[in-house]
């Protein structure tokens, strides 16, 4: 049973009652997050009960020894872990001496939670009777900024009930966190110093092994029924921990407010040796705006965000959320303002998937980000890339290939290969072809051509040589073939000639040969600087030609389809539908044996392909592939649902459509696959925009024209939303019956419209 505790409500994410259960859930769903750092929702004042602590860094991280019974040469020799990083929220709370801590309260009520997504901002209230027989009214909100992306900022207020007392706030720093997720329980972190100066602490720490020097740093100001008071700070520090301590005699029904500035300076910004000025400098700035001037920016920097990537959605609260929720989310772990970052799967949300960078950006988050931001944003995930490619080199020749071929790795952090399932690490290569699709994507998409001779033909020549060598020619079936992988549906492992795989890597090397010859004749200097560095052959071209052109695909007469893979047909095909609910879901129920010899699909596989390309194919054909492979999909990956909605909007089924798109838009939000105390699924909520844009609006690029083919489920009254397209933005309208679309500025925009070609200037 799914969880139902979230509020429906179109611009907040609400949670009313305290309940223990679902802390660490909530502390995942209300996470918040700035581009620059994130932290898990947990409570600012001590609690004693099950919590998943988290506040994350972007860039940094660690390289934990991979674990594992039976080590292979090539093995990833390490894992990069997200770290955990120093506590900075943490503010201790005593009345007349007692804890509060809502795990050991005598009665807790009228709590609520808020994440405002419309404004950026996280906010709890409660009221609270202590074991000493006080009562308590606590409102708390906290931001990071995206203005002054190093700093957040916390209002804590306590209003008494019943009676004076003496409250102490100890505002704190804690660089004595662990990581939930860790292989050989390292330490992650050596605290260097922890120095202290009247109202401002700094803890200063490195992480081991990859060296990232932080300084984390908090500052407080104190308020009685919102005047500034000046409260005497009693510091006190361990090896790993700053305190202040700051006591008042507080009057019943009086407010007393503590604001906490704190937050990090790292050395990917900063010289190391001047990380302390650096924070200094970062509070100052902080504590001269004060909280409220801070939480005004705050508004205007998402209005800005919002401007562009809102959807709208009339007549289905629960889907408005959903989808706001996913853009909010997106936003808060990428901006696109830093080229050496990327979208890790779980953003700033948890630990789990370690890495920062899988192939979910470029099959995924690069349409979201091309079309709700500048296309820059989108040119600088390309160029991360690039960046990487001479690692990408290195990862193949620990495989054994040679001769600048290059295979991205699946879970990365600095280029290098760090996932430790050896079917994942060594068998699922179609990652490969989502970086070249990617390039052909942002083409498609901007029309800047700029990026393929600068760069991407460099990363495009890399794949296709790995390609080149991966396959292998079948004397018995005469073409060539592709052995021992594993495709996107991971419930199949180590099996031959996945049709997916083999599609991709033929397009990939056709892409490749298309682009050699196009920067040939139109970037000639380009095309010489490229030839000189990768020494690539007439030769070699011929040969990867061949390949491309001799590529085997299984296919099956009977069922006229292409084969998910060579032995799926001798699997015992038992639908989902016929599969007992009490199985579900298999990763969680079945044994991997079982699974492997399942039917049972964990993602869209074929028709991941159909979906990438779609042109390739007649619609016939995308309606015989989805009868017959979703039936054996049960979704229980966080990717699957958008696919198979986009789909099945494309074949008119609005209703399973509109089924898909529910589950993608609130996978998390309502707990589909029972694991959000772990953490969001940050990539696969891009798909939830796609599902939107691509699935219901129809939007393609038709013949270098921005197309669409509008749709609504009958759920909703309309729905609307914006995309940056060549640098013009455009917005559509679609309600029950009709379609409008709007060009913001003066410029006029071709589209197609169902097929027909229409132009826009204001409205049509």
């Amino acid at each position: 049973m799914n969880q139902d505790y979230i509020q429906p409500n179109a611009w907040s994410i609400l949670e009313e009652g305290f309940n223990a259960e679902r802390v660490k859930s909530s502390e995942s769903l209300f996470s918040i997050g700035n581009g620059a750092m994130g932290q898990r929702a947990n409570f600012e004042e001590k609690y004693t009960g099950p919590t998943f602590q988290g506040s994350y860094i972007a860039g940094v991280y660690y390289p934990d020894k991979t674990r594992v019974g039976w080590w292979k040469n090539g093995y990833p020799e390490y894992f990069a872990k997200v770290l955990n990083a120093p506590n900075w929220i943490g503010i201790n709370v005593k009345i007349n001496n007692e804890d509060l801590d809502l795990h050991t309260c005598k009665s807790v009520s009228k709590f609520k939670r808020e994440l405002n997504m419309k404004e950026g901002w996280l906010a709890r209230s409660f009221e609270a009777e202590l074991q000493n027989g006080i009562k308590i009214k606590v409102d708390a909100k906290r931001f990071l900024s995206l203005e002054l992306d190093e700093v957040g900022v916390i209002s804590y207020n306590i209003t008494l009930l019943n009676s004076d007392a003496t409250i102490t706030y100890t505002p704190y720093l804690d660089a004595s966190i662990t990581n939930e997720d860790t292989n050989w329980d390292d330490q992650f972190w050596d605290v260097l110093k922890v120095t202290q100066n009247n109202q401002q602490s700094f803890i200063e720490a490195k992480t081991m092994k990859t060296n990232f020097h932080t300084c984390t740093f908090m500052q407080s100001r104190l308020f009685i029924n919102q005047e500034e008071i000046l409260v005497d700070c009693d510091n006190s520090q361990t090896e790993k921990e700053a305190f202040c301590n700051y006591t008042q005699e507080v009057k019943e029904n009086q407010t007393y407010t503590i604001h906490k500035f704190g937050g990090y300076v790292v050395d990917r910004n900063h010289d190391k040796d001047t990380l302390v000025s650096a924070a200094k400098k970062a509070l100052d700035k902080a504590v001269s705006f004060g909280f409220e001037a801070l939480l005004e920016t705050q508004k205007n920097s998402w209005a800005k965000i919002w401007h562009t990537s809102d959807i709208t959605i009339e007549g289905d609260v629960k889907a408005q959320q959903g989808i706001r929720f996913n853009i909010f989310q997106l936003n808060q772990t990428y901006l696109g303002t830093d080229a050496s970052l990327n979208i890790g799967p779980k953003g700033f949300t948890g630990e789990k998937y370690g890495g920062s960078t899988y192939w979910d950006t470029e099959a995924y988050c690069i349409p979201f980000y091309m079309a709700t931001k500048d296309q820059s944003v989108a040119r600088t995930l390309l160029e991360y890339r690039y960046n990487h490619l001479e690692k990408a080199i290195e990862n193949a020749k620990k495989l054994g290939f040679t001769n600048g071929a290059a295979l991205y790795p699946m879970v990365t952090m600095n280029g290098e290969e760090c996932h430790n399932e050896w079917e994942i690490t060594f068998e699922e290569i179609h990652r490969n072809g989502a970086i070249a699709f990617a390039i052909y994507n942002y083409f498609r998409y901007t029309n800047d051509y700029s990026y393929i001779p600068e760069k991407g033909l460099e990363v495009l020549i890399g794949i296709a040589r790995f390609w080149h060598q991966r396959v292998n020619f079948s004397m018995d079936k005469k073409k060539f073939v592709m052995l021992g992988v594993t495709g996107p549906n991971e419930y199949e492992n180590n099996i031959n000639n996945n049709w997916y795989t083999n599609y991709i890597a033929k397009w990939c090397i056709e892409y490749a040969l298309e682009n050699i010859e196009t920067v040939k004749i139109d970037h000639i200097s380009d095309y010489i600087r490229i030839k000189e560095k990768t020494n690539f052959t007439d030769e070699e071209l011929t040969s990867w030609r061949n390949v491309a052109e001799n590529m085997y695909f299984p296919f099956s007469e009977k069922h006229q389809v292409y084969l998910q893979q060579d032995g799926f047909l001798d699997k015992e095909l038992i639908t989902v539908e016929d599969l007992d609910k009490s199985q579900r879901p298999i990763n969680q129920k079945w044994s991997w044996d079982r699974i492997l010899r399942s039917p049972y699909i964990k993602q869209a596989d074929t028709l991941q392909g159909f979906y990438m390309f779609e042109d390739h194919f007649s619609k016939e054909e995308l309606e015989r592939h989805f009868d017959f492979y979703e039936p054996f999909t049960v979704h229980e990956s966080s990717l699957s649902p958008c696919v198979h909605s986009i789909q099945a909007a494309k074949l008119d089924r609005m209703d399973q459509a509109y089924t898909f798109y529910l589950r993608t838009s609130r996978l998390d939000l309502d707990d589909y696959n029972h694991e959000v105390e772990e953490g969001l699924h940050i990539t696969s909520m891009a798909g939830t925009w796609m599902s939107i844009v691509e699935g219901f609006a129809g939007m393609r690029i038709v013949d270098n024209t921005l197309s669409f083919a509008p749709k609504i489920p009958k759920q909703w009254q309309s729905f609307s939303f914006k995309v940056n397209f060549r640098n013009q933005v455009i917005k559509v309208n679609v309600k029950q019956g009709e379609t409008y679309f709007e060009v913001e500025g003066n410029n006029e925009i071709k589209i197609l419209v169902n097929g027909d070609l229409k132009t826009i200037s204001q409205i049509i």
